[in-house]
């Protein structure tokens, strides 16, 4: 997509006051309770891209897990010709921390989703293999309709479990694929990240004949340690287990 940030569009920036209440989300969250997340609090994570570096500014993982944070996730590549620069370098940072990792592909709908599964695969397992299942980043239709956004991400789905022998989680946000997607249900046996900025402690109505969410990115505009940028946070919302079985600390 044609996004400074290149591979995010926020879907509620033009909601972004609401953000200045987030941690009143997450108190609320801790008081209410959260699908499958335990009574002591939600595990929460951030996910990073290029822009969490500013200048060239380095992450701090440990301060980042210092803060109570366990997982995080890190764009990749996205379409068929680009690789965070900072993917590796953040990668290792995490395990390094001791931290569950992940990391997404941002779709480009207009190629070829196995050319794109390929590469991703090649770009990201070497990093974080034994880490949390690959994440479809699918939030921009380039203007096609829906059932060929559909028929792309089927392909992709299926290309990629088959190069990395892990289910994909499938992130998106609900105007999109209420729109975008037709409000297809074909997808909903597929973890789901949704995006949701709304102010409150869980995202409101899924889309797409999901029942529940595995993980919820609440704020695009938020602040941690060892960050020196805004960035995305997130609470996982159960659904693959014991998180803690994702991570590949140094010496196991």
């Amino acid at each position: 997509m044609t996004s400074p940030r290149r591979g995010r569009i926020r879907p509620a920036r033009r909601i972004r006051h609401v953000i200045r209440f987030a941690p009143l989300v997450v108190a609320g969250a801790l008081a209410m309770g959260l699908p499958g997340v335990a009574a002591a609090g939600p595990v929460k994570g951030p996910d990073v891209a290029s822009w969490q570096h500013p200048g060239g500014a380095g992450i701090d993982w440990f301060a980042v897990r210092a803060s109570g944070h366990q997982f995080a996730m890190v764009k990749a590549t996205e379409g068929l010709n680009y690789v965070n620069p900072y993917f590796v370098q953040d990668g290792i940072g995490m395990r390094l921390a001791g931290m569950v990792r992940g990391a997404y592909h941002y779709a480009d709908v207009r190629a070829s989703p196995e050319a794109q599964a390929a590469f991703f695969a090649a770009t990201a397992f070497p990093v974080v293999s034994g880490g949390l299942p690959p994440v479809l980043d699918l939030e921009d239709a380039k203007g096609l309709p829906p059932a060929a956004v559909i028929d792309w991400t089927r392909r992709y789905l299926r290309a990629v479990e088959s190069l990395t022998g892990d289910k994909p989680i499938i992130y998106t946000y609900p105007h999109f694929w209420r729109t975008a997607m037709a409000n297809t249900t074909e997808f909903s046996n597929y973890p789901l990240w949704i995006a949701d900025y709304n102010g409150k402690n869980q995202p409101g109505p899924l889309p797409g004949g999901w029942s529940h969410w595995t993980f919820w990115q609440y704020t695009d505009s938020g602040r941690i340690p060892g960050v020196n940028a805004a960035i995305d946070l997130n609470i996982y919302g159960g659904g693959l287990g014991d998180i803690n079985r994702f991570s590949n600390p140094f010496g196991s």
